[in-house]
Formats: structure tokens, C-alpha cells, sequence
């Protein structure tokens, strides 16, 4: 099975760094066979990122009302909402992605998304305290979606 961990976010816009955080935490977690990917959530780059997939695994920073920054919302394809009023930090999203991987007919088998709860995502570095504090959780979910868990880091 072909599986890949795609990051949606910027490094340099706070909490929307949680994502490549992710992703670089588990560079040396995963196989070469794993794909990691960081994208900045444009439809079309998501599309070439997960092209091939049979487990795509997404972790993106979102933007709630009331904000509970660090926490952890996990859904698949079938349970995402409609591309009108996204939680994406992005303007456009996962889901927008997701309607045009279905009429090209280029969907990952299995898609999971992790949606992180960000305080800011306005321009600077570094992750709230709180959203720091769910990525060790978040590699080790990623990890068991991969079924990775009892792997030797490389």
C-alpha cells in the first residue's frame, strides 16, 4: 500500500506551521516508501501531492469559533464538509481539493484529515504553546494511521 503524510500550512504563519511540523518531526519516523509533502492547500497542488495514494494522511491548522487552540479533529473523505465555508486557514481547502479530485476521478483511496484548532495565524514564527503540545500527539496518530507504530527510526 502507497501512503503519504501531506502538510497544509505555512512555517511562517504561527499555528498554520503545526502541519510541517508534523511532517518534520516525522522525517525520521518513516520509511522511504512513506511520501511527506508540504503544500501550501492549493486544490491543484494537493491533487499532484496524494496522486497515487492509497492512504493519504493531511494535517492542516483550522480556524474555529470558539477557538480551542491544539485541538485535534480527525475526519475522513466521507465526513468533510461541503467546500462552502471551509475551516481551512486557507482560502481555499481540503474540501474544494476534494471536489476536483472527484470529477477527475483522482482521490486516494483513503483520505484522513487532521484539522488542528490554531489561535494565530497571522505572520511570525512559532506554534501557541498549546498547538506545540499536540504535535508529539499528532505524530504518534499519524504514526497509527500509517500502522507504523512499531517501526525503528531510521
Amino acid at each position: 500500500m502507497s501512503a503519504g503524510v501531506i502538510a497544509v500550512g505555512n512555517e511562517f504563519r504561527r499555528d498554520d506551521g503545526v502541519g510541517p511540523a508534523v511532517v518534520a518531526a516525522l522525517a525520521d519516523r518513516v520509511g522511504a516508501t512513506v511520501r511527506l509533502v508540504v503544500t501550501d492547500g492549493d486544490p491543484v497542488r494537493l491533487l499532484e501531492a496524494w496522486q497515487g495514494l492509497d492512504l493519504a494522511v493531511l494535517v492542516d491548522a483550522s480556524l474555529c469559533e470558539p477557538p480551542m487552540p491544539g485541538h485535534v479533529h480527525r475526519t475522513t473523505i466521507d465526513r468533510l464538509p461541503t467546500a462552502h465555508g471551509s475551516p481551512s486557514s486557507h482560502g481555499l481547502g481540503i474540501p474544494e481539493a476534494v471536489e476536483l479530485a472527484r470529477v477527475l476521478d483522482r482521490m486516494p483511496r483513503t483520505l484522513v484529515v487532521y484539522s488542528v484548532e490554531a489561535a494565530a495565524v497571522d505572520f511570525g514564527v512559532g506554534l501557541c504553546p498549546e498547538v506545540a503540545a499536540a504535535v508529539p500527539k499528532l505524530v504518534e496518530a499519524v504514526l497509527r494511521e500509517l500502522g507504523a507504530t512499531d517501526r525503528t527510526p531510521l
